[in-house]
Formats: structure tokens, C-alpha cells, sequence
């Protein structure tokens, strides 16, 4: 099979038939060097040059390598499409690379299936082929950079080098002083990837029309019969988060045209995909002036707001945002805590687990638990959580203690937690185990909670993004300030 050689290559740089043989790094730095070029061109407005930068990335080898490796890689990488097609050997993935050509693309309907949902109900999730979301992949690469240049700066999903805990940190900028704005509109739009309007992504989207038509328009497969699809885009798709980024782009700039002057109506907006919030200083703006406007502008790319998610909220009621709850105490300090209903679903996760094995040894119990409850806390670990993560492990304490005489019937109470809850330097009652590893005899332990010390995360600025040149430096520091500011528990070096 013969495979075209990549941009800025030679043939004895490469073993084109060996997928290993890839030189990664080179591949991220080539392809990165385009996209910030096709961010430049973004800025200066030269949509031609885009366009040529854009065919240039989707046809080199090294992106479409990158591509493929996105798709394999992902956790859907095993699950197949309509075609029951994997690539699990080296050689299919390169046989994958060489057939990824957009001249002549034509995608193949979707597999819709149905998730269930926290309120009963079913979510469709449409899924790709794998050649199909490696030609999304493909252009993913090439539209981002334009996503990027075109993202509200308090937009902080589905965007590189932002998370949920820069979200949250405005949020508490933007609500924490003595001045701030007491009045918040909480906005849910929904069902966003479902409803997106076709005929605003094709006019509005830079990238191939045929390409995105074909994306937008592969239909879906269900009992065995193929239905067109009319609008949105689907769930299951390497680009649809990116596309809807950029149909929700621009709400934070069309709000700041009416009120530019941030002091005198301490007007915010912080989103996160389809979930946002708006700050004001009274009522009466969020509800004559703020709320029409957001409504006039999701109504343009055929999108509505939840009726049922979507209020108006006084900062010291408080209000949930991201699993997170903010809120402003009598003592006029505002406070950003673990919810109520986040809590209660890992708790519950964690009681259904124990339950479930009930046979196991205490050693996978821990290894199952243990990345459950780190996780968890990695996530909340930027806010007020010390007393939510000691209720986590008093419930989990519980849960075991019962484990532990469940297990063993026939003796006593006192008898079961001492065979599996030790003592370890300070700390009392930890659920641990001996085991063998290396031919040595090692204790593990299970994670606790109130052991994640709490730092405050630092904001990502604004109008950086990975793409511009400028912010190379900053972004290479923000990374090992991270990196140094998340490792270890308390009391880490």
C-alpha cells in the first residue's frame, strides 16, 4: 500500500508501513504549527488563507495520523459504527490513515442507541463510524484554531487548557466581593446538540460546506431503517462539540454591546456549553433586558432555553452551577461548596459498589474504590470542600464496617474491623490490606478523602488559548504550576 509522505518529511525519516515507527512529536509539533497559523490568519480576518491552511492540514499525513490515533485511542476507540468495523492492528490503522481522503468523502448513517438519564428519561446518542469520526477528527484539527479565535473569553467549555475549575473561579470573582451582584440568571438550553440549526452551521461555520453537509446531514440508523437527520448535531461526534462551541460563541460580546460599563450594572457572563450564568446587579435587568436577549440569540441558531433549568437567583439563596454550590452566607462571605445531589450520587455509587461485591477480597475493593473517590476529589479539591470530603469518608466508613461483618457472619463485630480497619501513623481505623507484590509484602490502603489538601485554582486568562503564539510561554508555565500546585495530598513537598 502506498501512502503519500508527510509534510516536511523524507523517506528515510519514516517507515510509512509501521504505525509505531510515527514520530508523535514531530506530528503534534507540525500540526500545531499550521493551526496557529490558521488562528493568525483568523485574527487578521483573511478567510481565504484560512481556507488554504485548513486543505493543507487535512491533507497532510501527519494530521491524519493524528486523526486516526484520536479515534483509537478515545474510550469509544472498540466501539464500531453501523459497518461493525475496529482498528485494533497496526496495519489497519495505517490502511486507515491512507484512506482518509475528503475529495469524494461520504459518510455513512449513524447508530443511535439510548442512555438513560438522571430524571428517568433517554437520552439518543448517534454513533460514527470509525472512519467517519476520523474524518472529524481531521477537520476537528483544522476548525479549532477558528473556534478558538472566535470564543467568548468566560467560555470554558469544550475548549483546550480550560476546565470546570476555571469556570468556577470566575464564578467567584465575578460574585464574591462586597459589591458584587446579588442577582443571577441560571441558564440551561436544551437539549443543544439535538436542536442546532443546519442552515446557521453552514453559513456560519468556516470550514468545506460539502464536508460539514455531509457530517450534519449522515442520518441515523435505527431498527434497521436509515432516518435523515434535520438538525443538530450528533452527540457521538469527534466535531460536534466543537461546533456547537462556536454557535454559542458570541453571547458574552452581544450582552457587553448593551452593557458595556461593568461597574454600574455588574453584568457577567460564565458559560460552560449549554450551561451558563449571567450576573446583574437587581432583578429587573435580568428579567426586561438580559433574558430577551439571550432568547433572541439562541432563537437565530434554533436553539430555547429550559423552562424547568432556567430561574432567576438571589446570591444568598444560592444556586447550583457545575455540580457546585454558590452562595453568599450572613456573615456577607460567599461560599463555593460540593452540591447536595453531587454528593449524594457518588455516595450512592460508592454504597451500590460495596454491595455489589460482596465476595471480593479487601484489596480489590480498594483498588476499585480508590480511583471512584480520588477522582471525586481531584474535582472539587479548588473549593470549600474539607467538610463535604469528611462526610464522604464517615459514609464510606460505614459502608465497609458493614462490608466487613457481612463477610464474616460467624464472628463477632470487634472482630471483623480489626481484621481490616489498622492504624497507620496518626490515622485510626483505615481500611487497608497485606498483599504481595514483587515478592515483597506491601500494605495498601484506601483513599481517604480529608486527606486532598485544598488549593484555589488560578483563572486561565481570558484571551489566551493554545493557538496564539503569544501565549506559548504561558501556557508552558501555567502547565508546571498545575502540575506542582495538584500534586500530592496534604502535606506533600
Amino acid at each position: 500500500m502506498t501512502i503519500a509522505l508527510p509534510i516536511g518529511a523524507s523517506s528515510n525519516q519514516l517507515l510509512l508501513n509501521s504505525w509505531d515507527a510515527i514520530p508523535w512529536k514531530k506530528a503534534d509539533k507540525v500540526i500545531k504549527r499550521l493551526q496557529m497559523r490558521i488562528a493568525k490568519a483568523t485574527r487578521e480576518q483573511k478567510m481565504e488563507k484560512v481556507n488554504a491552511l485548513q486543505r493543507l492540514l487535512t491533507s497532510s499525513f501527519y494530521g491524519k495520523c493524528l486523526a486516526v490515533k484520536r479515534v483509537v485511542q478515545s474510550k469509544g476507540g472498540k466501539t464500531p459504527g453501523v459497518d461493525g468495523v475496529t482498528w485494533q492492528t497496526s496495519k489497519q490503522r495505517m490502511q486507515a490513515v491512507g484512506a482518509l481522503k475528503w475529495r469524494g468523502y461520504t459518510s455513512q448513517p449513524l447508530k443511535r442507541i439510548y442512555i438513560p438519564k438522571k430524571d428517568g428519561r433517554k437520552r439518543p446518542l448517534s454513533i460514527p463510524t470509525l472512519y467517519d469520526r476520523a474524518q472529524q477528527a481531521l477537520w476537528k484539527l483544522a476548525l479549532e484554531p477558528v473556534a478558538e479565535e472566535r470564543a467568548d473569553l468566560n467560555a470554558y467549555g469544550f475548549r483546550p487548557m480550560r476546565s470546570t475549575a476555571d469556570a468556577i473561579q470566575q464564578c467567584h470573582i465575578a460574585l464574591s466581593q462586597k459589591t458584587s451582584a446579588t442577582w443571577i440568571l441560571e441558564g440551561d438550553i436544551e437539549a443543544c446538540f439535538d436542536r442546532i440549526d443546519h442552515n446557521w452551521l453552514m453559513e456560519n461555520i468556516p470550514m468545506d460546506k460539502t464536508i460539514l453537509g455531509k457530517f450534519l446531514k449522515a442520518g441515523f440508523m435505527e431498527s434497521q431503517q436509515v432516518f435523515p437527520t434535520t438538525m443538530g448535531t450528533p452527540q457521538g461526534g469527534v466535531i460536534s462539540p466543537t461546533l456547537a462551541l462556536m454557535a454559542l460563541s458570541g453571547l458574552e460580546r452581544y450582552i457587553r454591546t448593551q452593557f458595556k460599563s461593568r461597574s454600574s450594572s455588574k453584568v457577567n457572563i460564565v458559560t460552560y456549553y449549554d450551561d451558563f450564568i449571567i450576573t446583574a446587579d437587581t432583578k429587573e435587568i435580568l428579567q426586561q433586558k438580559i433574558f430577551p436577549m439571550v432568547v433572541d440569540f439562541l432563537r437565530e441558531r434554533g436553539l430555547t432555553l429550559s423552562p424547568s433549568k432556567t430561574r432567576i437567583t438571589n446570591i444568598k439563596e444560592g444556586f447550583d452551577f457545575l455540580g457546585h454550590t454558590i452562595k453568599r452566607y450572613d456573615c456577607g462571605k460567599v461560599l463555593i461548596t460540593p452540591s447536595k445531589d453531587n454528593t449524594e450520587t457518588l455516595i450512592k455509587n460508592l454504597r451500590e459498589t460495596v454491595k455489589s461485591m460482596r465476595s471480593v477480597t479487601a484489596e480489590r475493593l480498594i483498588y476499585t474504590l480508590n480511583p471512584k473517590i480520588r477522582g471525586w476529589c481531584n474535582y472539587f479539591r479548588h473549593i470549600a470542600s474539607s467538610r463535604t470530603f469528611t462526610k464522604v469518608d464517615y459514609h464510606v466508613y460505614q459502608m465497609l464496617a458493614r462490608w466487613a461483618c457481612r463477610r464474616h457472619p460467624n464472628k463477632s463485630k470487634a472482630w471483623s474491623l480489626r481484621k481490616y480497619f489498622k492504624s497507620q501513623g496518626n490515622r485510626n481505623w483505615v481500611f487497608s490490606d497485606t498483599v504481595t507484590h514483587k515478592e515483597k509484602m506491601k500494605t495498601i490502603s484506601l483513599f481517604a478523602a480529608h486527606k486532598v489538601s485544598i488549593r484555589r485554582r488560578i483563572k486561565v486568562k481570558g484571551a489566551a488559548h493554545p493557538f496564539d503564539h503569544e501565549f506559548k510561554d504561558y501556557f508552558e508555565l501555567r502547565k508546571k504550576s498545575l502540575n506542582i500546585l495538584w500534586s500530592g495530598e496534604k502535606n506533600s513537598p
